[in-house]
């Protein structure tokens, strides 16, 4: 009887062992499964908190640009004083001080990526030029006669258009007296 028992027990030994082996096998294959969602998770915060940072970062240099956008504004104010006080001046040791002083400042700023806008002899361009007057004139239609106020740029950004003076030939100004004058009839009809 002792004999038959043993295989009756090794039977039941054996699937009690198969059993736990399956019961671990799935423990086994649900910690990974926890553990590939947890990397995932830790991938994705990792990738979020990256593009946090980078997202602060941006804005973070954006508000130290605009600050030193404003900030050059207000120095352009002192770079019309210096002109106009230079033009007011005649030919003179304060004058060459004055030009000195203005050109080391102007430096500083180009160091800082403001760039003059060239006009003078250029043709009138909406986007850099602000037209305060027209003249009649034999050189090239919208050529731009006069720089009245100089115009100034920020890392390509127009921060003041150049007040400018442009050519037009006669022929143009009539045209455009003659569309205000139109102009003009049609809201006198309309009141």
């Amino acid at each position: 009887m002792n004999t038959e028992k043993k295989p009756e027990e090794e039977k039941e030994i054996k699937e009690d062992q198969r059993q736990e082996a399956e019961v671990l096998k799935k423990q086994l294959e649900e910690a990974k499964k926890s553990a590939e969602e947890r990397l995932n998770q830790l991938k994705y915060l990792h990738a979020d908190f990256d593009n946090y940072r980078k997202q602060f970062e941006k804005e973070k240099c954006q508000i130290i640009k605009l600050a030193n956008e404003n900030l050059i504004r207000e120095l352009i104010a002192v770079l019309d004083d210096f002109d106009a006080s230079i033009n007011s001046r005649g030919a003179g040791k304060d004058k060459e001080g004055l030009m000195l002083i203005e050109k080391k400042f102007f430096k500083i700023l180009e160091k800082h990526g403001l760039k003059r806008i060239e006009s003078l002899g250029k043709k009138f361009n909406p986007h850099l030029h602000e037209v305060l007057c027209k003249e009649c004139s034999d050189r090239g239609e919208d050529e731009i006669l006069e720089e009245i106020q100089k115009g100034y740029t920020l890392d390509s950004k127009v921060i003041r258009a150049s007040k400018v003076k442009v050519a037009k030939n006669e022929k143009s100004l009539d045209k455009e007296k003659e569309k205000l004058n139109k102009e003009e009839k049609l809201e006198n009809k309309e009141k």
